[in-house]
């Protein structure tokens, strides 16, 4: 292990890390007692923070009269997505709800995926204004460096292949539970090709569900690849995925969405197609937003618990920023299968 040269001022994680010849996100789960490290790694690490006097500032910050009585809610979206999607403001509201009770504030931030935007709000995350921050709908593996902002956190969604479960609370639905509900129910129905317009394979939602779908079809020996398509979970991404599935597949007669504006999206297809539905084609979203109540006819749909989402990941936050231990864990909140006259 090499020795180094601290200035007067206090060491950080980085200086930790340099003098223990590790990265930063090894010294890191060493600080946050994850498990997976080898014990001559976490050595090293336990005795560089003993040599330097490393003091962990994050907790210091958040048990301290000096909180801000704030966190972050953090939408890595842009911002026209956040509210064109009323499936934030309802994990807003659940998070609110908790939050009004323990007297404390939310703060709305918008991290589209550039790397400066990204940048910035890492830079606003770990400087003070905020005791700790909720993340939704990320996509990619990494989409944020979040093992240095300094703060507790709390995802909304699984990180995509795992990443970061080990190091964070996850908060999720059970998507794939929820996609198998939704085919089988077109199965029973006695629909024969059945089609999907599946989330952005950069997120674990849209990844888990088409999953769900397949898992099903696989089970009923009718994998079909050609029978799949991709939006981006909003209402325009469904409607004109729909339109190249007909082209292609014009003889489907059930399109599982992945989420309900795609759900709308593939309504206004098949009705411009002539397609009626359930007659023709049936149709099953996910997510269960009031708008399917009024859809014409009311759409079938997979139920999750939006609301619940955002107050349990709020839950999780607020024991962390009190100083509960830090053990990541991943809470699947259960989904249903909720039957109107579209499927």
């Amino acid at each position: 292990m090499t020795t180094v040269e601290v200035p007067d001022a206090r060491p950080t994680l980085a200086d930790v890390a340099r003098a223990a010849g590790v990265s930063s996100a090894t010294a890191s789960r060493v600080l946050n007692g994850f498990p997976r490290v080898k014990p001559e790694t976490r050595k090293q690490v336990e005795t560089a923070m003993a040599s330097l006097g490393y003091v962990r500032q994050r907790a210091a910050r958040v048990t301290t009269a000096r909180r801000t009585r704030s966190i972050a809610f953090v939408v890595c979206e842009e911002g026209l997505r956040l509210f064109a999607d009323p499936y934030f403001a309802r994990v807003v509201f659940g998070a609110s709800r908790e939050l009004s009770a323990a007297g404390m504030q939310l703060v709305l931030l918008t991290v589209p995926s550039t790397k400066d935007y990204q940048t910035s709000a890492l830079r606003y995350l770990g400087s003070g204004h905020v005791d700790g921050a909720l993340f939704v709908s990320m996509h990619g593996r990494r989409p944020l460096d979040l093992d240095h902002v300094g703060i507790p956190v709390v995802l909304g969604g699984r990180p995509v292949q795992g990443e970061g479960e080990a190091r964070f609370c996850c908060v999720d639905a059970d998507n794939r539970g929820g996609a198998e509900q939704a085919v089988r129910h077109l199965i029973d129905a006695g629909r024969s090709t059945i089609a999907t317009v599946a989330g952005p394979r950069d997120m674990t939602a849209g990844a888990d569900r088409l999953h769900g779908y397949r898992t099903v079809l696989v089970e009923a020996g009718r994998p079909d690849h050609g029978l799949v398509v991709f939006g981006d979970f909003g209402q325009a991404s469904g409607e004109h995925a729909t339109a190249r599935l007909l082209e292609r597949r014009p003889e489907v007669d059930a399109i599982f969405a992945a989420s309900d504006l795609m759900a709308v999206g593939v309504l206004r297809a098949l009705r411009r197609a002539g397609r009626r539905v359930p007659d023709d084609v049936a149709v099953v979203g996910f997510d269960d937003l009031p708008l399917g109540r009024h859809t014409d006819p009311p759409l079938t749909t997979v139920r999750q618990p939006i609301e619940e989402m955002g107050a349990r990941m709020t839950r999780e936050l607020l024991a962390l920023i009190a100083g509960s231990p830090a053990t990541p864990r991943s809470v699947i909140l259960d989904t249903e299968l909720v039957i109107r006259e579209s499927a």
